[in-house]
């Protein structure tokens, strides 16, 4: 069997606990991502979601395990890594449209000045942000249009791996639904691959092809992988009207609510892999007996 795009393997991060000991935070976590997937990680505060995060950006070193992308070993950040933070993270000297451009630049090293500038347009643009307000510093926009520039920025550099820090925490609802679908728009054209830790979970539903679900630390662990089997194109306003959302959504809130915190603190020997979970209630019982579990990816169209 090939190894996935992203595989993550046998992962453990050890913190000092203050006291002369140490702390777990999780420990032999094992995954992998798809290439042109879009996974979403959910679990409570303290679970090590942004640690394993900033493991994939390359901010942080584990105490154990490996991250390997495309078959080579994730070391350091590096241009094929986008991250998106919830503070925007925006260098506030520069206009919207040259916080763009300053990635595109070292992405292609090779591109004119005219090139680079018609590349970040196109993508400010896919974002909503068009005219005299790409020429505005970060100070002058307000928060949702500050994460815009972010997503723009990020999915202009087209980096291998996009990885998604509550980037929408921050944000009033309509805000949020209206650049989650903007977002959606963006993926769905490019089939980056993309890592997003969320603890809102109607949207972790809307956006993902698979959730990865973790119990509460310490010894924390990725314990099951639930499969979204709606179908793209999703929309906020149809998307609970499928008959797999409630039972999706349920089993999720369950988890949450209950087995994660039965399932935390419990050490083990072994490698740590999800449980790969698919609710479907769209065919019955004995239609779905035989069927051979297919791969865990959506369609995007």
């Amino acid at each position: 069997m090939s190894k996935p795009f992203l595989s993550i393997e046998e992962l453990t991060q050890v913190y000092p606990d203050g006291k002369g000991g140490e702390l777990t935070v999780f420990e032999k976590a094992s995954f992998g991502v798809e290439k042109g997937e879009f996974v979403v990680i959910l679990g409570h505060s303290g679970c090590g979601k942004s640690t394993i995060m900033n493991i994939l950006a390359g901010l942080a070193e584990p105490t154990s395990g490996v991250v390997k992308m495309d078959g080579y070993e994730v070391s350091g950040p590096s241009l094929d890594r986008g991250v998106v933070f919830q503070n925007y993270s925006l260098l506030p000297w520069l206009s919207t449209l040259k916080n763009v451009t300053f990635g595109v630049a070292a992405r292609h090293p090779e591109w004119s000045k005219a090139q680079v500038v018609e590349h970040s347009t196109k993508f400010l643009a896919m974002v909503g942000l068009e005219g005299d307000v790409i020429h505005r510093k970060p100070s002058q926009l307000s928060g949702g249009m500050r994460q815009r520039v972010s997503i723009a920025r990020a999915f202009a550099n087209h980096p291998q791996l996009l990885l998604l820090d509550e980037p929408f925490g921050a944000l009033d609802a309509l805000t949020r639904g209206t650049i989650q679908d903007e977002l959606l728009k963006i993926w769905g054209g490019t089939e980056q691959t993309v890592f997003m830790i969320t603890h809102d979970i109607d949207e972790a539903i809307l956006l993902a092809d698979r959730i990865l679900l973790m119990t509460n630390g310490p010894f924390a662990r990725v314990a099951e992988s639930v499969e979204i089997t709606i179908p793209r194109p999703r929309t906020r306003t149809t998307i609970v009207d499928h008959p797999n959302y409630y039972a999706i959504r349920n089993h999720l809130v369950h988890f949450l609510g209950e087995r994660s915190k039965e399932l935390a603190g419990q050490k083990g020997d072994e490698v740590n892999k999800p449980v790969p979970v698919r609710i479907d209630k769209t065919v019955s019982v004995s239609e779905s007996e035989p069927e051979t579990p297919r791969p865990l990816r959506a369609v995007n169209s």
